[in-house]
């Protein structure tokens, strides 16, 4: 694409690289100059206009970014993703429900390598989206940019983005009670969450403090997920909520986790029913490591221990107000 100034006698058919006022209205960026418009800047006294001219071998803004767009999610019906239509070079990509997002890291830095006009910008890998949340953004800076860098691009990020929605209905909190107050709490707050991803608390109860009052509220609860919050923080792997689950004929998969709010979490499984040991700071509305492993969990995701372990970076979050000790004493 060839760009800069040229002679008015020259211009006509040429795109406007920036926006012109006139007497009545103005000459918009990226518009293909007319005779007409050719006649109004010289009317304005000008002698020349910055332009943008395509070469052979080059593809529109719009057309590019389609194109891309098209890459990154092939069939957007199975990927949860709906794409909006390509404006100004962009093309918006939007969750078609709630759900986590997942992003090839390695696919959108591999595309935004291949040439600096052309951009994809997403959300983290892992978000919990809303229903129309926008979760990525192709952008072609220039007016147009080489049609061999297009194919490279569009080969490099093919397939790279998918939404994951709820794979389950509804799920189950049980609380061991130390003060109540905390279990009013602790079931409004994962009702708000579960809310956001459409899946129902349904049931909710509370059990005495200790390992065999929790393992018998482990065996006759029924829901698709069990969330476990204690009254008392989980302070070891063998701590009550852990060997409740254990004594309930269940394994824990992984305690602790480098996140902070959400260090105390625990996981596992009961059958074939994830398990899921809240920290504490889970009866804050606040985000914690709590969140990024349940979204993922309740969109049928696996959480490894070595995902665990990778959430360290970026692991230090805001801290909770309430919190009994603070980072800072």
């Amino acid at each position: 694409m060839k760009f800069g100034p040229v002679p008015l006698s020259g211009a006509e058919g040429a795109m406007l690289a920036h926006s012109i006022a006139l007497p009545k209205g103005r000459l918009r960026k990226g518009k293909l100059l007319s005779r007409d418009d050719v006649a109004a800047l010289r009317s304005l006294g000008l002698s020349e206009v910055i332009v943008a001219r395509l070469e052979p071998g080059d593809l529109p803004e719009d057309e590019a970014a389609a194109r891309i767009a098209a890459a990154l999610v092939p069939d957007p019906e199975a990927a949860g993703l709906k794409l909006g239509e390509a404006s100004t070079g962009r093309v918006n990509l939007h969750a078609a429900a709630p759900g986590v997002l997942e992003v090839d890291a390695a696919r959108i830095n591999a595309l935004n390598a291949i040439h600096p006009m052309i951009t994809v910008a997403t959300l983290p890998e892992w978000q919990r989206v809303a229903t129309r949340t926008m979760a990525a953004t192709v952008k072609i800076i220039s007016y147009a940019v080489p049609q061999d860098a297009v194919e490279a691009a569009c080969e490099a990020g093919r397939d790279a983005l998918r939404l994951h929605l709820p794979v389950v209905s509804d799920a189950a909190l049980i609380q061991t009670v130390v003060d109540q107050r905390s279990v009013e709490k602790g079931e409004k707050a994962l009702r708000t969450r579960l809310d956001r991803l459409g899946v129902a608390l349904a049931d909710s109860r509370a059990c005495g403090h200790e390992i065999k009052a929790l393992t018998a509220a482990l065996r006759t609860v029924r829901a698709e997920v069990i969330f476990i919050l204690t009254g008392s923080a989980t302070s070891d792997s063998h701590d009550i909520a852990p060997e409740a689950v254990r004594q309930a004929g269940g394994e824990v998969t992984h305690f602790g986790m480098p996140v902070d709010p959400g260090n105390l979490l625990f996981y596992g499984t009961l059958g074939t029913r994830p398990v899921i040991g809240l920290p504490g700071c889970a009866r804050s509305p606040a985000l914690n490591g709590a969140d990024w492993v349940m979204e993922r969990i309740l969109c049928g995701v696996d959480v490894s221990p070595a995902d665990i372990a990778a959430m360290g970076v970026g692991g230090l979050l805001m801290e909770i107000p309430t919190r009994p000790s603070p980072r800072d004493g």
